[in-house]
């Protein structure tokens, strides 16, 4: 009995090591792609952000239109892409400025493009992701 408890004993030396190395890798694997769908989180968020920033921007391009009693400003595409550019190029070092206008007059609407790098290199998360964002800001006189 001894005898066959000891054998039984020898099977199940060095089994662990290959489950533990499994486990391992497996944790890697998930930290790593962790890692990279929150810093794509993060990049994409500083892209809405620069995207408003530079929709807010060219609202502020505005020129002021006297009709009579009434005054109000009054957008051009010119002036919204002027001022935005101004933005994206002081702001942003990788991100470009894809659109910029005006669709009624009164709203600037500014789309911005960058591509997203994973921070670790692995082959469970893709190279170059495109990111795009817009916003649209809209400009009033009270």
């Amino acid at each position: 009995m001894n005898r066959l408890r000891a054998l039984w004993t020898e099977d199940d030396d060095g089994s662990i090591l290959p489950l533990i190395l499994g486990y391992v890798l497996l944790a890697i694997a998930v930290l790593f792609v962790c890692v990279c769908a929150t810093d794509l989180y993060i990049a994409q968020k500083r892209l809405d952000s620069l995207a408003d920033a530079a929709a807010l921007a060219g609202a502020d391009g505005f020129t002021l239109e006297a009709d009579g009693a009434n005054v109000r400003a009054q957008l051009t595409d010119a002036g919204v892409r002027e001022q935005a550019a101004a933005v994206v190029t002081a702001v942003a070092r990788n991100a470009e400025l894809i659109a910029a206008g005006t669709p009624d007059g009164v709203s600037a609407r500014v789309t911005v493009a960058a591509t997203w790098h994973p921070p670790l290199v692995s082959a469970f998360v893709p190279d170059g992701v495109p990111l795009e964002a817009t916003a649209t800001s809209r400009t009033a006189l009270r």
